[in-house]
C-alpha cells in the first residue's frame, strides 16, 4: 500500500520571504489561502499582468506586486517560491532556478516539480489542522477540510488556553508533565 511520506511543518511566514510567480487565477487562489492561514505572510508576486482581485487582495496583507516578467533575480533572498503561470516552460525554469539555490518550490498542479504541497487547512483560534493527500487529490483535501471545520468545536481555543494554564502549574520534569497532561486529557479521545 502506498503511503504519504511528507513531513508536515507549520511555517512562520512572517519571518520568511515568499515569492509567487504568476498573476492569474491560480496565483490569486494561492495568495488567498496563504493570507487566510497566515495574514502576516511576507509575499512578493511577479507577473506581467495581475487580476484585479489579486491587486485588491494584496492590499489586505504584506504583499508586494511587481508587474514584470519572471527573471531569476527575483529569487534573491526568497525562502519559498510558488510558480503558477499557465506556461509550463516558465514554471519549469522557476523550478530549476530554485533547485540550484536550495529554495523550496511548488509548481502548481505539477507534483513532480514540487518540494511541498499546499494542503487543506482548518484554523480555530490556536488550533490548526493541515490535510495532505500527497498531491493526489486536492478535492479530497478540500472535503476533509470542510468536515473538520464542522466537527471541531468553535470553543476549542478555550480548551487550549485552559490546558496551557494548567500546564504551567504542573510540577516535575518534562516527562512527568507530559504524563500528567496525557492523563488529564485522556477523556477527550476515549470512545464511549
Amino acid at each position: 500500500m502506498e503511503r504519504n511520506n511528507l513531513y508536515p511543518i507549520f511555517l512562520k511566514t512572517k519571518n520568511l520571504k515568499v515569492l509567487i510567480v504568476g498573476g492569474g487565477f491560480v496565483a490569486e487562489e494561492k495568495l488567498t489561502f496563504l493570507l487566510k492561514s497566515s495574514p502576516d505572510a511576507n509575499v512578493t508576486m511577479v507577473s506581467p499582468m495581475f487580476r484585479e482581485g489579486t491587486k485588491t487582495l494584496a492590499k489586505t496583507g504584506n504583499v508586494k506586486i511587481i508587474q514584470k516578467k519572471y527573471s531569476k533575480r527575483f529569487l534573491k533572498g526568497k525562502h519559498i517560491v510558488v510558480a503558477t503561470t499557465d506556461i509550463p516552460a516558465i514554471n519549469q525554469k522557476v523550478y530549476k532556478h530554485c533547485r540550484k539555490r536550495s529554495i523550496l518550490v511548488n509548481v502548481a498542479d505539477n507534483p513532480p516539480f514540487c518540494d511541498f504541497y499546499m494542503g487543506g487547512i482548518v484554523t480555530k483560534g490556536n488550533v490548526k489542522v493541515a490535510i495532505s493527500t500527497n498531491g493526489k487529490s486536492p478535492t479530497t483535501a478540500k472535503r476533509l477540510r470542510q468536515f473538520f471545520e464542522e466537527v471541531i468545536p468553535e470553543n476549542i481555543d478555550d480548551l487550549v488556553k485552559n490546558l496551557n494554564e494548567y500546564r504551567k502549574t504542573i510540577k516535575g520534569n518534562f516527562e512527568e508533565k507530559v504524563e500528567k497532561l496525557n492523563e488529564f486529557t485522556k477523556s477527550l479521545v476515549e470512545k464511549k
